[in-house]
């Protein structure tokens, strides 16, 4: 058989002539390029990408880390409430311990026992017996008290009446 250019079918086509390889070649060299350009676009948007998710851990880390110090002083502050509830309630007992010491019992039985003090006995009072007299002295002296000055009409009925 005998090639020919066309094909025999129902409608004959011309069979296309393969292209030349130099063609080939620049179509693949424009190819290179074109991967080229699309590999560096390609690790712009790849290091671009690096670059967000690294900004989102370090957002993430830094509202951890901000999360723990508070935390840590919610913790800090509970402490210091249950430390001054520990002694708010020592004070208390300490107040009650003091009132309680406070009555006349408790008193009169440590000066007994601590400072070796006793009672009274009706032989140890003494009476002080004392004249009643006066030791006032009266005031001798005659107060004088000067009156205001008045005023000219009170003045002229004064003298017209002679009073």
């Amino acid at each position: 058989m005998a090639y020919s250019r066309y094909q025999y079918e129902t409608s004959p086509r011309k069979i296309q002539e393969p292209r030349p390889e130099k063609r080939k070649t620049k179509t693949v060299k424009k190819n290179k390029k074109n991967n080229k350009v699309n590999k560096k676009e390609q690790k712009k948007i790849q290091t671009k990408w690096v670059m967000y998710v690294l900004i989102g851990f370090s957002i993430l880390f830094a509202i951890s880390y901000r999360n723990s110090l508070i935390n840590e002083s919610f913790s800090k502050i509970k402490k210091l409430k249950a430390n001054l509830a520990t002694i708010e309630k020592e004070n208390e007992q300490l107040q009650v311990n003091i009132e309680d010491s406070l009555n006349l019992k408790t008193i009169e039985q440590s000066a007994q026992e601590l400072l070796g003090m006793q009672k009274l006995e009706n032989s140890q009072k003494v009476y002080v017996n004392l004249p009643k007299e006066d030791y006032i002295e009266p005031a001798t002296e005659e107060i004088v008290t000067q009156e205001k000055e008045q005023n000219i009409f009170s003045k002229i009925i004064k003298f017209l009446f002679g009073e």
